[in-house]
C-alpha cells in the first residue's frame, strides 16, 4: 500500500484541536488512505522575518512537499493563509480569511467554511423555529462574527443586528462587510442595548468569550426574543454555557458550539474528497468524551 496522504490542522497552539479526531473518524469510515494530524506553526517565527507573507507561504509549500494534500487553518493564521493563497473562493475573499486549503499541483487554493458550517448546524433545529424570516442578533465583532454574519446574509436573513462591547470594532466590521458586498443588512447598536436589540429576533448568536471557561457569564435578557428562537453559543468549552441553560429554560432552542465545529469540518472534508461525511451520534459522542477528558 502506498504511503497515506496527509492532512493537518495548522495553528498555534494546536495540540488541543479536536479536528484530528473528527477527520480521522471520517477517513476511516470512507476507507481513505490518509491521516490527519496537528501541525503547529509558531507565529513569531514568521512575524520576525523580513517577509512574513512569503515565509508563511513557504511553510505551506513545504507541507505540500511533505505529502500534505489539504489543511485546515485555525487561530492565529487564517488571515496569513489568505494572503499566501494562489486562488481563493468568493467566500474566503469576502472574509479575508482562509480556514481550508487544498494543495494542488504546486498551487495553494483557499476556502472558508466557518460561516456556512454555522448555518448548516442550524439546519438541525426544529422546523418551527422560523429563524430565517426574522431578525438575528450577533454579539461580538471578531473573525467568527464576520464569517457568521456573511453566511446569514447569504441565507437571506432580513436584518442582522450587531452588538459589541467596543462599538468602533462593530462599525469597522460593518464597513468591511460592505466593502465585500453591495449591500449589508447589518444594524449596529451599543452593548448596553443588547437586550432591546433582541426584540423579535429568531436567532441570537454569542461569538464573544463571555461564558467560556475562565470568563464571566454573558448577562443577557432573553424575554424579547421571538417564541422558540434559536440561541447559539459558538464555544464548546463548556458545551452548555449559562446562556444556553437560560435559553432552554425559557423555551428556546439552545445550539451549542459543537454543531459549528462538526459542520465546518464536514464542508472541508467535502472540498478535499468530494464526499459529504455523516455527522452521526457516534462521532458526536466521541468528541464529547474527548472534551470531558480535557
Amino acid at each position: 500500500m502506498s504511503a497515506p496522504a496527509r492532512l493537518a490542522i495548522i495553528g498555534w497552539p494546536v495540540s488541543h484541536s479536536r479536528s484530528p479526531l473528527i477527520h480521522n473518524y471520517w477517513l476511516a469510515a470512507h476507507d481513505i488512505n490518509a491521516r490527519y494530524e496537528p501541525y503547529g506553526i509558531e507565529p513569531h517565527a514568521i512575524e520576525q522575518t523580513d517577509n512574513p507573507k512569503d515565509d508563511f507561504r513557504a511553510a505551506l509549500l513545504n507541507m505540500a512537499d511533505e505529502g500534505f494534500i489539504g489543511a485546515n487553518v485555525t487561530v492565529p493564521h487564517k488571515e496569513a493563509a489568505f494572503a499566501a493563497m494562489d486562488e481563493v473562493s468568493a467566500t474566503a475573499q469576502a472574509l479575508g480569511a482562509v480556514n481550508t486549503i487544498r494543495f494542488q499541483d504546486g498551487r495553494l487554493l483557499g476556502d472558508n467554511t466557518d460561516g456556512d458550517g454555522f448555518v448548516a448546524g442550524l439546519g438541525m433545529a426544529p422546523e418551527n423555529t422560523d429563524w430565517q424570516n426574522r431578525p438575528a442578533l450577533v454579539l461580538g465583532a471578531g473573525g467568527a462574527a464576520r464569517a457568521i454574519i456573511a453566511a446569514l446574509g447569504r441565507a437571506h436573513v432580513p436584518e442582522i443586528r450587531l452588538v459589541n462591547r467596543t462599538r468602533e470594532k462593530a462599525e469597522n466590521l460593518k464597513t468591511a462587510l460592505l466593502q465585500a458586498s453591495d449591500e449589508s443588512p447589518v444594524r449596529i447598536a451599543d452593548w448596553d442595548a443588547r437586550g432591546e436589540m433582541a426584540q423579535g429576533c429568531g436567532l441570537l448568536v454569542n461569538t464573544t468569550s463571555l461564558g467560556m471557561v475562565g470568563q464571566p457569564p454573558l448577562a443577557m435578557k432573553l424575554g424579547g426574543l421571538a417564541a422558540r428562537a434559536l440561541v447559539c453559543d459558538i464555544v464548546y468549552a463548556p458545551l452548555e454555557t449559562p446562556l444556553l441553560r437560560a435559553a432552554a429554560s425559557a423555551g428556546h432552542y439552545a445550539v451549542d458550539g459543537l454543531g459549528m465545529l462538526l459542520h465546518q469540518a464536514a464542508l472541508s472534508f467535502e472540498i478535499w474528497f468530494g464526499i459529504k461525511p455523516a455527522i452521526d451520534e457516534r462521532l458526536r459522542a466521541l468528541v464529547l468524551a474527548d472534551l470531558e477528558e480535557a
